[in-house]
């Protein structure tokens, strides 16, 4: 955002603007372009995301990792990444006469992680996951709020599996990405579609020359979209050099397609890092990965989301759940009790103990699009009550603070999409 005129010719719900008016995140050339920072509200949505797919992945069998930002260079050149990628890494860092880089993916790590221990067929399908901080050097004219960063947060995963065990787990993978979506509010079709992205066998220096495995890479996830009856157009050129891939895309409010989220069946890999599992005959057996990424770049998503709900996020997912609003400073310590308990059970609030009218409040509340208005007066101290105001509603409702706690948690733990 270089000035106002330029946020003026935003969208309204360009997520450039809106993050600058809803206080999630913003940049330094200090820091550097396309390196964002997070505030405390962008910082808790994020939160809330990583924790959501962690604990998701989890549940269907992932064992979650951590590995490294940077690496050798030689375990890039080992994938092969180095000089497909080279032009968009970062240059390498030089200590003690030995060459590191900042990784821009996860997949050599996670091998290296695989090769640590031999496996038998009976541990397979084995699924790493993590949430992986990657840095690719994107040119500046490139570069547009949290949709194209340099720096980015992957939910990203490898799947090492047989070759009769693919077809289902990508099949598993594309369940977990709905599912993800479902919660989300987005809709297939609607908010996003499927792509499969080919290979251009023409091209050697861009694809890795296997005409036979490309053929059967194609099929498997043909096959896959076509039994989900999953519409999808096919395109050419935009596979990963190690093989084809389902994108899953999504349109921002400018009218540019990106990919959210993917899943890529790659022949190559196993190759280039020798990574076998014992079958039932005691001999070693070359399985194939299946790369994907469940939620895609959390900046990326985190973008979309903004721009579909104009900042009007899902309870679960907004920066401030409740704002509570003394009517005078005379209820101010009332108020405190309120938001106390409100702490106390992990629910995002604040309070506006200004000196302003309650109007005032009420309006600032509103330009926040914080979930829920809790009013406190007179009546409500007498009480020890609340008066509660929905988001989008006129009026209000006097509510036991037990009550509205109960209410509101349900919501939040069931992800209800308000």
């Amino acid at each position: 955002m270089n000035s106002k005129s330029d946020e003026i010719q935003m969208k309204t719900n360009d997520h450039k603007k809106l993050g600058r008016e809803l206080d999630l995140f913003t940049f330094s050339d200090t820091v550097g372009k396309g390196l964002p920072l997070w505030t405390p509200k962008g910082a808790s949505i994020r939160r809330e995301l990583e924790r959501y797919i962690v604990d998701e992945e989890i549940k269907r069998g992932y064992s979650h990792v951590y590995t490294p930002d940077i690496a050798k260079l030689d375990l890039y050149k080992k994938s092969g990444h180095y000089p497909y990628y080279k032009d968009s890494m970062y240059s390498p860092i030089e200590i003690e006469d030995e060459e590191f880089m900042l990784r821009p993916m996860t997949c050599p790590h996670h091998f290296e992680l695989y090769l640590d221990k031999p496996k038998s067929y009976r541990e397979l399908p084995v699924r790493y996951a993590e949430l992986a901080k990657l840095y690719r050097f994107e040119k500046s004219g490139e570069l547009m709020g949290l949709q194209r960063v340099r720096s980015f947060c992957l939910a990203d995963a490898h799947i090492i599996c047989m070759k009769d065990q693919a077809k289902d787990e990508v099949s598993k993978v594309l369940d977990l990405i709905e599912d993800i979506a479902k919660t989300l509010g987005l809709i297939k079709d609607k908010d996003y579609s499927y792509r499969l992205s080919l290979g251009d066998r023409s091209d050697d220096k861009k694809y890795f020359k296997d005409d036979a495995a490309w053929d059967k890479a194609e099929e498997v996830l043909r096959e896959v979209l076509i039994s989900r009856e999953s519409k999808f157009k096919e395109v050419d050129g935009e596979a990963a050099f190690y093989g084809p891939k389902i994108d899953i895309q999504m349109v921002n409010t400018n009218g540019k397609e990106d990919t959210a989220f993917t899943v890529q069946y790659d022949f190559v890999m196993p190759k280039r890092f020798s990574l076998k599992y014992i079958n039932e005959n005691n001999e070693e057996i070359e399985p194939v990965v299946v790369h994907r990424s469940s939620i895609g770049a959390i900046e990326r998503i985190i973008a979309f989301l903004i721009e579909k709900y104009e900042g009007y996020f899902p309870t679960w997912l907004n920066p401030v759940q409740v704002k509570i609003l003394p009517v005078s400073e005379k209820h101010n310590q009332y108020a405190m009790k309120v938001l106390y308990k409100l702490k106390e059970k992990n629910i995002r609030v604040e309070i506006d103990e200004r000196n302003e009218t309650l109007g005032a409040k009420i309006r600032n509340s509103q330009n926040e699009k914080v979930s829920y208005m809790v009013i406190i007066g007179e009546k409500e101290e007498t009480s020890e009550t609340i008066n509660v105001r929905k988001r989008g509603q006129k009026e209000s409702v006097d509510m036991n603070i037990s009550d509205f706690i109960h209410d509101l948690k349900k919501e939040i733990e069931e992800k209800s999409i308000n």
